[in-house]
């Protein structure tokens, strides 16, 4: 069965929302490339999440409607505090201690979450939606390159997720992935935004 298709826009955000709530997969646009979304919270759909990307034992980022949400999920130092505030909203995930439980394959036991505020104000609006937060991992078979249209989303998992939110073509690269420990940054991968030490003392 083919996934329903919407434009990415207010109204459809409301079936998104709905879809997600009730256990659903949906993929949408980003700041960056298109998203995968479930429920963190809800273990079967994050099980889902993993057998239709075919995943087997990287952990998924979190997409957070604000900073404050995020502050509820993971432990924030003063650095990372202030990287968040530099380039939040945008495409910085920050992986940092994890506060809050959630199911086992969100994090692979490291006891650490990536977590990030998009640049996109729709894309906030979504998660604002679904309840605060969303997974965030890019929509995709793993191993395969990520998916920057709706069309090209549809033929890769067009017939394992329950809606796709067409927000047309983008042009972004993936987000930044920096590790945030105590006064410690490590960037785990170079991506939209360039992190320095700089950044992190401002």
């Amino acid at each position: 069965m083919t996934a329903l298709r919407l434009r990415f826009d207010e109204a459809s955000i409301a079936d998104a929302s709905r879809i997600v709530r009730e256990g659903g997969l949906i993929v949408y646009p980003t700041d960056t490339v298109y998203g995968l979304g479930c429920n963190p919270f809800d273990e079967a759909a994050v099980g889902r999440l993993f057998a239709v990307k075919r995943r087997e034992s990287k952990p998924i980022p979190l997409m957070c409607e604000s900073f404050e949400t995020a502050s509820r999920l993971v432990k924030f130092s003063p650095r990372a505090t202030r990287l968040a505030r530099n380039f939040w909203p945008g495409a910085l995930t920050i992986v940092a201690p994890a506060l809050a439980e959630l199911p086992f394959r969100i994090h692979q036991g490291e006891r650490t979450l990536g977590v990030r505020v998009p640049g996109l104000a729709l894309c906030r609006d979504l998660v604002m939606s679904c309840g605060g937060v969303l997974t965030g991992t890019s929509a995709n078979l793993s191993g395969r390159g990520s998916c920057r249209s709706a069309d090209e989303a549809e033929k890769e998992l067009g017939n394992v997720v329950d809606l796709i939110l067409d927000g047309g073509a983008l042009v972004g690269s993936e987000s930044t992935v920096v590790r945030v420990t105590g006064a410690r940054i490590e960037v785990l991968r170079q991506g939209a935004v360039r992190v320095t030490e700089k950044d992190s003392r401002r």
